[in-house]
């Protein structure tokens, strides 16, 4: 269960609500969460503090961030198929040719060469049947340039929600719903039941699920330069410059049963594209063709492009952490552009994960 963690503001904690403090604007506490809207209240909070909070909310709606464009050219450099078929993937050595091999029925992704009369060459002399497979179509989100100094904490959405009208409510059908990936600022806290809701705008409150924040920390001891910071809590991934955070995006690290390790490493190896596979035999059973940007940091574990899923944000990887291949690509030349080679990676949880 998510739990909230008090970083860069100063934060002021009664009745279970948390008001950010601003620079000449002292927020009051409140307890109004058992009568929202009623008794001097509005949207859980007093009307003094919501009327102080609602000039902030107008300033302020959208994070004072600047998005990194989509890298169009990165995403067309390969095309992508994924082998589907259940039964296992004959390779031919041409179209309507001899059989010269197989692969067993995994999670299986390859890189189209040339397509013919319904086959397709996936390497050199390897031909499958087209209908044996599927399009991947990498996903085009891209994460953001920061400011350090912008005043609130910054969320993106992670799935579909209308805003309720006050923390530990239901959805307000009225209400426009956001997408995913939409971007947020968070204005207050409020806890009920042991959920953090987060209010995002004037009346608009949404559950902690629905949301990843960038948490900002200090620079841990040893790592200088540039480096990177992976949150396993919020799948959030935040770039610094020494003490500075520069960049910010979502990511998936790996599966409850293939866990990311948390400390601080160096990566020892970088690959601008690689194969990936493992658990050969097995029901998870992996084979990846042309995985992009690569940075290796833990053993086998690195920060990596990823073009076979867009569930960035969640947990989805043998213990790999998955970016965006835009993301991905800034990584890999951020960092080697500021004379770090093999830049630090942190790797840490805001809370409990589990």
């Amino acid at each position: 269960m998510k739990r909230l963690l008090c970083l860069v503001m100063v934060l002021f904690i009664i009745a279970g609500v948390v008001i950010a403090l601003q620079p000449a604007h002292v927020v009051q506490a409140n307890t109004c969460l058992e009568t929202p809207n009623t008794n001097g209240c509005r949207s859980g909070l007093p009307i003094l503090q919501y009327q102080q909070l609602l000039d902030e909310m107008v300033l302020h709606q959208e994070p004072d961030v600047r998005p990194l464009p989509t890298n169009e050219t990165e995403l067309l450099r390969f095309a992508f198929r994924r082998l589907t078929n259940s039964a296992g993937t004959t390779f031919y050595d041409g179209p309507n040719g001899n059989p010269i091999g197989t692969i067993d029925a995994g999670f299986t992704y390859v890189t189209v060469g040339h397509q013919q009369d319904g086959w397709i060459e996936i390497n050199t002399g390897q031909w499958v049947p087209e209908t044996d497979t599927t399009v991947a179509r990498p996903s085009s989100f891209s994460g953001v340039l920061v400011n350090p100094e912008a005043r609130y904490t910054m969320a993106w959405v992670l799935q579909p929600v209308r805003p309720s009208t006050a923390p530990g409510i239901a959805e307000n059908p009225d209400e426009e719903r956001l997408e995913r990936y939409t971007r947020v600022n968070i204005f207050a806290t409020a806890n009920i039941d042991g959920w953090d809701w987060f209010l995002i705008g004037p009346d608009r409150w949404v559950k902690q699920v629905y949301v990843g924040r960038v948490l900002y920390i200090e620079k841990p001891e040893g790592i200088k330069g540039r480096w990177f910071a992976v949150d396993l809590y919020e799948q959030v991934l935040v770039a610094y410059e020494n003490e500075t955070p520069v960049f910010a995006t979502l990511i998936s690290s790996g599966l409850p049963e293939w866990s990311t390790n948390e400390g601080t490493y160096q990566t020892w190896a970088r690959v601008r594209n690689g194969s990936m596979s493992g658990a050969e035999g097995q029901t998870d059973f992996y084979s990846l063709e042309n995985v992009p940007w690569t940075l290796y940091f833990d053993g086998s574990i690195s920060l990596h492009g990823t073009y076979w899923h867009d569930g960035f944000g969640y947990r989805h990887s043998h213990g790999c952490v998955n970016m965006s291949i835009t993301d991905s690509y800034w990584a890999f030349q951020w960092s080697a552009d500021g004379g770090y080679d093999k830049p630090m990676v942190y790797v840490w949880a805001s809370g409990d994960y589990n």
